[in-house]
């Protein structure tokens, strides 16, 4: 049987590599993706979500999500991914503009379809998600179980010196997310920065996906190619060197198969008020609150398998040769 998995992304370069993974892997269905707005404005997310999903044949509902965090404006990351979100891709124009629904309608419509079986995949900021459970606040019941990307815990931040982007855009959101699903059937996998920069795309890895752009001729596969040199160029600006961490893929790979790493249940929650932390997740690793651990966080990630893990399913999914809109 395949797993049905929704995936909520701001998409934004990673997401992007991470819906073709998905669409690609012969254990997973995709049920659905809600647009999120986080890396760029929910209109570009959105068109970028409707063409990935007819360039590589996702036949689910793509719905657009909120517009704007909770609380709080919403801040974007144009000199990460692009102004469109996919860095230096040109992208044809969808031909549909999507379900009607609104995201956290079909995060709940979907669980609903699929009680017990619903895998949840937040890869953007959790807006849509605390929307939803708003609207249905047996959601954590619902699911098989939801995987975050998203904190740092132990780990400097992307963001502010101790705060990830996918928290730190809708800090409020992530909190009530984590705090709906404490005591869940299964604890919610977090994988947060020490454990998604392990994974570092370099000029190796950006050449074998060359080499499967050139083979295929799958629009998707020069996508993601001019995508990633925008993403290289932005960490090589950023100080890191001509690399690109890749957060995404990790935990979607982890979501459908339970591999390339470990975990280890720890308490979590989010700072919301802090002058100089806000949006931080902080780990009680000395069970100070004594609270019951709340999320399980990925640990010990084998990278390298990984990598060539994901670029094997990259290459079978963009093996059908030339697609066009």
């Amino acid at each position: 049987m395949t797993l049905p998995v929704l995936v909520d992304c701001d998409t934004g370069i990673d997401d992007a590599i991470a819906l073709t993974y998905l669409a690609g892997h012969p254990d997973v269905r995709i049920a659905g993706v809600v647009s999120s707005a986080g890396n760029v404005e929910v209109a570009a997310v959105h068109r970028n979500n409707l063409v990935l999903a007819e360039l590589l044949g996702i036949d689910a509902p793509v719905s657009r999500g909120a517009a704007a965090p909770l609380t709080a404006d919403l801040m974007t990351a144009d000199d990460t991914h692009g102004p469109q979100g996919l860095g230096h891709a040109h992208l044809p124009e969808p031909t549909t503009s999507g379900d009607p629904r609104e995201g956290a309608q079909l995060w709940v419509e979907t669980a609903r379809a699929h009680p017990g079986e619903l895998v949840g995949l937040v890869l953007g900021p959790h807006t849509n998600l605390a929307l939803a459970l708003e609207l249905d606040p047996e959601l954590p019941r619902l699911l098989r179980r939801l995987h975050i990307m998203g904190g740092a815990i132990n780990h400097r931040g992307n963001t502010g010196p101790t705060s990830e982007w996918n928290i730190a855009v809708d800090p409020e959101a992530a909190q009530q997310v984590l705090a709906a699903f404490t005591g869940a059937p299964q604890r919610p996998v977090l994988g947060s920065l020490e454990a998604t920069e392990t994974v570092r795309f370099t000029s190796a890895t950006l050449s074998r996906l060359q080499g499967t752009a050139d083979r295929t001729g799958h629009p998707v596969a020069t996508i993601l190619v001019d995508a990633l040199r925008w993403y290289f160029e932005f960490h090589q600006a950023d100080g890191f060197g001509w690399i690109a961490h890749v957060h995404d893929p990790l935990v979607a790979a982890h979501a459908a198969t339970g591999d390339f790493a470990r975990t280890r249940p720890l308490a979590v929650d989010v700072e919301l008020t802090g002058m100089l932390t806000r949006g931080q997740t902080v780990g009680d690793e000395l069970g100070r609150w004594g609270r019951t651990p709340n999320v399980d966080v990925l640990t010990d990630v084998r990278p390298e398998e990984f990598i060539d893990h994901l670029l094997h399913v990259l290459q079978e999914a963009l093996s059908g040769g030339s697609r066009s809109l």
